[in-house]
Parts: C-alpha cells; sequence; structure tokens
C-alpha cells in the first residue's frame, strides 16, 4: 500500500528511549513497521476485506508501540528472559540479611553510574548451594535497568571446546564495552571453570582468561559492573580469582524468622502452623524450602496443588513433615 500516512497519537513519536535501549537502526525501523501493521489491522474488517481503508484516520498508538517492542527482540541488550529464568518464584523477603545485601549491591549499581574514577566494579556473591544467589544476582540485573546486562553460565556452554567457551566469554564482555552501562554476571563460577574436587581438577585456560577479563578496564566512557557467585568461594580463593573481586558478600541459608517470613507471604500453611513449620526448616537454602513446600502442596494424594496456591485449602502439617523426612538437608 503506498502513499501510507499513519498519525503518531499520544507522544508517541517521542517513544521513551528506555524501551529501545541498544535496538539498532535497522531494529527501531522494524518496531516502527510493526507499530503501523497493529494500527492497520484495526482498520481491517475481517467480514468485507474488500472494503477501502481509511488511510488518513490511522493512528499508531503507544500500545502499538508497546506490543511491537515485545515482537522485536534486539540482538543486543538486556536478556531478561535468562534473568527471569534465575527466579522462577520471583523474589520474596527472606529477611533482613538477604535485604542488606541487595541493597549494598544495588549500591555498586549506583558507584558505576556515577563514579568517574571507578569504570569497572566486581562484586562476588558466595553462599551455600541454592541459597539464592543467583535469583539475587537476577534481580539487581533486571533493577540496575542498565542497557546491556547478560549472564554467562555454564548452561549455555555445554558440550563446547574449552577454547571456544573461552572465546564466548571474551565476546560477552567485548560487547559489554559497545554500551555505556553494563552488567556481566558470571553465574556458578566454578561450574564455568570445570571444577571438580577429586583432584582438584579445573580449567587452568578459563581461570587466567577470567583473571584478565576481571582486572581489564572498559574503554573511557564506559562502565562495567561484574557480579559472580559461587558455592566454592574457598577454590576460587585458592587459584586467586577471589581478589579479582572488589568485594564479597556471603548470602546465608534461611534463619527461622527468614523462612517464617517467606511461608507467610506464601500463604500455604494456616496460621497456627507457621511458626511449627519454620523451625523444623531452620538453615535451609531457600531453594530447598520452595521444593520442599512444592512437595508438600501436592498433598498426601496429589492434586492439592491447585486449591492450595488458591488459597482454598492449605498444607497438613504433618504432611509437610513427612515430606521433609524426604528431603537431604543441606
Amino acid at each position: 500500500m503506498t502513499g501510507l500516512h499513519c498519525g503518531f497519537h499520544g507522544g508517541v513519536a517521542g517513544i521513551e528511549t528506555a524501551r529501545t535501549k541498544n535496538y539498532s537502526g535497522a531494529e527501531i525501523e522494524g518496531v516502527v513497521k510493526s507499530a503501523v501493521s497493529y494500527a492497520l489491522n484495526r482498520q481491517l474488517s475481517l467480514d468485507d476485506l474488500t472494503k477501502p481503508v481509511d488511510e488518513e484516520n490511522i493512528k499508531v498508538t503507544m500500545d502499538d508501540f508497546l506490543n511491537a517492542v515485545q515482537e522485536i527482540i534486539p540482538a543486543f541488550g538486556a536478556s531478561t528472559d535468562d534473568l527471569e529464568r534465575c527466579r522462577l518464584n520471583g523474589m520474596v523477603d527472606c529477611g533482613g540479611r538477604h535485604k542488606h545485601i541487595y541493597e549494598r549491591a544495588m549500591l555498586l549499581v549506583e558507584q558505576v553510574k556515577v563514579s568517574k574514577g571507578s569504570p569497572l566494579v566486581t562484586c562476588l556473591l558466595e553462599g551455600p548451594s541454592g541459597s539464592g544467589k543467583s535469583a539475587m544476582a537476577a534481580t539487581v540485573g533486571i533493577d540496575s535497568e542498565f542497557p546491556y546486562v547478560k549472564i554467562i553460565s555454564a548452561e549455555s556452554m555445554i558440550g563446547l571446546l574449552e577454547s571456544t567457551k573461552c572465546a564466548q566469554i571474551v565476546k560477552v564482555f567485548e560487547d559489554a564495552y559497545k554500551s555505556p552501562l553494563s552488567i556481566i554476571i558470571l553465574d556458578d563460577i566454578e561450574r564455568l571453570l570445570e571444577y571438580v574436587a577429586i583432584g582438584p581438577r579445573f580449567s587452568n585456560l578459563m581461570s587466567q582468561a577470567l583473571m584478565v577479563l576481571l582486572k581489564r578496564l572498559p574503554p573511557k566512557g564506559k562502565k562495567l559492573l561484574v557480579i559472580g557467585t559461587t558455592s566454592e568461594v574457598g577454590f576460587l580463593d585458592s587459584v586467586g580469582i577471589c581478589d579479582a573481586f572488589s568485594v564479597t558478600y556471603h548470602v546465608p541459608t534461611l534463619k527461622t524468622d527468614d523462612a517464617k517470613k517467606v511461608m507467610q507471604q506464601l500463604n500455604v500453611f494456616a496460621e497456627h502452623d507457621v511458626d511449627a513449620a519454620a523451625e523444623a526448616v531452620s538453615d535451609m537454602p531457600i531453594k530447598k524450602l520452595y521444593m520442599l513446600i512444592e512437595m508438600a502442596a501436592q498433598g498426601e494424594r496429589g492434586g492439592a496443588a491447585e486449591a492450595i496456591y488458591s488459597g482454598s485449602q492449605k498444607i497438613k502439617i504433618s504432611h509437610f513433615f513427612d515430606c521433609l523426612q524426604d528431603v537431604v538437608r543441606y
């Protein structure tokens, strides 16, 4: 359809740059064309496809652009889907200790934004497996609203040669150097290094590459925050990687009061059972607690989860304790 003129309604022409951060020119063009197609579809009559379209009255709304942005994903930018997969259960209040670490990490985000003398800031989150390190790192990445946020994990490198893995990690850092503000999350560093406790064995090539990248300053005018996570802080310390991080925070298991906060927010226990349930899982990692609650929510004969999570039923404390016996405590 040639000569199409579209009116831009509601200030759409000034669409927020935050919604299209790191889009290339071609990708922006794709967003505009997609938004126009949404507006055009509203003018089409499915009952009479021969009915002429009133081109002069086609209005592209902000909703059209928002739908188009959801449809056109930039090749370069924040890996929102990957980050969300790191926190499938969302983020709940786990008590003051976890909140303190999150707030400190967000202060590092602000430091990277405003500091003229710290173009590179590195932070290590260490703690027991399942304590919520990856979820916290992903939440910091999302909440930062930085234009470039990428997570590097062993899962994305299964089957690759050691040299290929190094090349992929280097590329993520090189891409980060193209953005004014970037966050890179190195998730489960010991797995990236292929660490095996027996021996111990690990990839020296990967270790040396990370050491170099963690100390290399980004180009002038670019700022980078690197967040690492590990359940093997002793190993990382022994090979010198801990020294490459500016600050290290310990992400703990849940104390009784922390577990009680989580259970109250999930609202799956009767009020008079919450204290007993929380006391029983003291010193348990948050990830294992979620798994235990999901097991108990199935009910003694299964099929109770929908009623439990809708609030029409509560988990029986006796069944919860039975499930607890099946879970190996950390």
